[in-house]
């Protein structure tokens, strides 16, 4: 009895060891799991930082004008090329899709009448012709669904017109320095129907918004017999905003160095929205800007005001930024 006893007593205290000993092992490799992870994700950190511009070597090859090459033959743009003298577009550095901003050219790529698309072909005429010119390729593979959910609302331009970037695309990502074209960056992807092709030539903003002058109205007005200005409103009303307030303070002092000079105000709209609201509105942002030349001194005898709507487009409405051409108000010299 007294054997039993003490036999069931060692067993317990076996079993509690060996618990304990799993839960041991099970800490540490929970620990180990951790540290693992913390591992990865500072080496994905230190990844994304390794890329060094000026480790690739300039090339030496001629390779022509914007956008450098053509397509293969018998493979052509399956539609109107998506191009911008300035905008981003964002490339894989070593997983991490980051921005780069400059002259942009994007394409879907398909084939010519009469031919069949080839994905070997495409991939392989891209690769030869980019290594024959000094290209490097920087990145090949996929981005993971949680980087592409973290940077694509940041990408202006995401879905439209040969659009690279989604996380079960293979791209291939290839940098071109140049010291008489500066860096050009290029990245296509293709399955086995069609293909995609970005192309960017890395460039510095330029700064073009410059203050609207009294002289600058005067002299359009003496030369071109009008000018068009754009003015600031409050969004859908007619009341000028602080910076509208100035154009027209501009205005009063071109009226009030030409004593003679006698104006028509027109104010116009683009295609958005319904027709006869649009008109109301640009006829009350005319009447503001004679109201406000009124108020600066003008007299009204030299004013006159119309609103217009959508009925005189300076450019086809076919763009947002056709669109915002057309919003505008124009001085139209009357004497």
């Amino acid at each position: 009895m007294k054997k039993t006893a003490i036999i069931l007593g060692l067993s317990a205290l076996v079993a509690s060891c060996n618990q304990s000993n799993k839960q041991q092992e099970s800490t540490q490799q929970a620990t180990e799991t951790i540290v693992e992870l913390n591992d990865v994700k500072t080496e994905k950190t230190k990844a994304s930082t390794d890329f060094n511009i000026e480790d690739i070597p300039f090339s030496t090859a001629d390779i022509g004008s914007f956008p450098f090459f053509t397509l293969p033959k018998g493979l052509k743009s399956m539609n109107k090329p998506f191009e911008r003298k300035f905008d981003v577009c964002f490339f894989p550095i070593n997983g991490v899709m980051t921005p780069f901003e400059g002259k942009l050219y994007k394409i879907f790529v398909t084939n010519e009448k009469g031919e069949e698309y080839s994905q070997r072909y495409f991939e392989k005429s891209m690769e030869d012709y980019l290594t024959s010119v000094g290209a490097v390729k920087v990145f090949e593979g996929e981005i993971t669904k949680e980087e592409y959910d973290r940077y694509h609302k940041q990408d202006p331009n995401k879905g439209g017109e040969g659009d690279i970037g989604y996380w079960d695309q293979n791209m291939k990502f290839w940098v071109l320095r140049t010291k008489d074209n500066g860096t050009v960056f290029i990245q296509y992807t293709s399955d086995n129907a069609s293909g995609r092709l970005n192309i960017l030539q890395q460039a510095a903003f330029k700064q073009t918004i410059t203050k609207v002058t009294a002289d600058d109205i005067a002299k359009d007005l003496s030369k071109k017999g009008k000018s068009i200005l754009y003015i600031n409103f409050d969004l859908d009303k007619s009341d000028l905003t602080a910076q509208g307030k100035e154009v027209v303070t501009q205005i009063s002092k071109a009226l009030q160095k030409d004593k003679s000079l006698q104006i028509a105000i027109e104010g116009h709209t683009d295609n958005s929205g319904d027709v006869a609201r649009n008109k109301k509105l640009s006829n009350d942002r005319a009447n503001s800007v004679m109201n406000n030349l009124i108020a600066n001194g003008i007299d009204k005898s030299r004013l006159t005001a119309k609103g217009f709507g959508s009925e005189k487009p300076l450019v086809a409405n076919d763009s947002e930024d056709n669109k915002a051409k057309n919003r505008r108000v124009e001085l139209i010299k009357v004497k």
